[in-house]
């Protein structure tokens, strides 16, 4: 695994604009928060769910 100097939150935006999560996306974070014991899914969950394949 990749390690960052920086945490996500301390990084710049990107330049490029991002999409939309879907709504599969969004529940896929919001299963992940759930099973961490989150009610709602934070910056890292959403980014986990950015990065996962779309089906």
């Amino acid at each position: 695994m990749r390690k960052t100097a920086k945490p996500p939150w301390k990084r710049p935006n990107p330049a490029e604009r991002s999409t939309p999560l879907t709504p599969a996306q969004k529940a896929a974070a919001k299963q992940r928060a759930d099973e961490a014991g989150r009610r709602y899914p934070n910056l890292v969950d959403n980014m986990w769910a950015a990065r996962q394949p779309k089906t």
